[in-house]
């Protein structure tokens, strides 16, 4: 039983690392575009895309989570189904190569959903100045995502080769 509390952790982890930060990022680039479009309304349609940026990684960790679900079988069966699936889990071991797994995600989405927040704020600013400069700013953001997804990446890898 406990490898199982010790897979949920990690499955836990990888859900709230990833929604925080996206959390976070996307709330305060959405309080600088709201200021930028107090004197440019217009820029809304540019705005938005760099604001939802860093919101990715939260999908991210939802996603790895979801699988690590699946994996687990807790979407399958009745309370009979999930009672079995506690008395039959692995070792202590088995639950935390599970743990490990969804760390990539959990680290990688955390850390990159803030540093794309700070790189998409620049790229907000930068639009207010030179609007036409709105998909610079964008790709730029997207430089960062590159790394979230290879975390999404690494742990659908991993979650997908422990044998639970």
């Amino acid at each position: 039983m406990i490898a199982f509390i010790i897979a949920l952790f990690g499955i836990a982890l990888a859900v709230v690392c990833c929604g925080f930060a996206s959390v976070r990022a996307v709330a305060d680039l959405g309080q600088l575009s709201d200021g930028v479009m107090t004197e440019q309304p217009e820029l809304f349609g540019k705005l938005l895309l760099l604001t939802a940026l860093p919101g990715t990684q939260g999908i991210y960790g939802f996603l790895a989570g979801f699988i690590g679900i699946v994996k687990l079988g807790l979407l399958s069966g009745g309370p009979e189904a999930q009672w079995q699936i506690l008395k039959n889990t692995g070792s202590i071991w088995d639950g935390v190569q599970f743990l490990l797994a969804c760390l990539p995600v959990a680290l990688c989405g955390y850390y990159s959903a803030i540093r794309q927040g700070n790189v998409c704020a620049t790229g907000i600013t930068m639009t207010a100045k030179q609007p036409d400069s709105a998909g610079k700013g964008l790709v730029l953001g997207v430089f960062v995502e590159f790394y979230a997804i290879l975390g999404l990446l690494t742990s659908i890898l991993l979650i997908n080769s422990v044998q639970y």
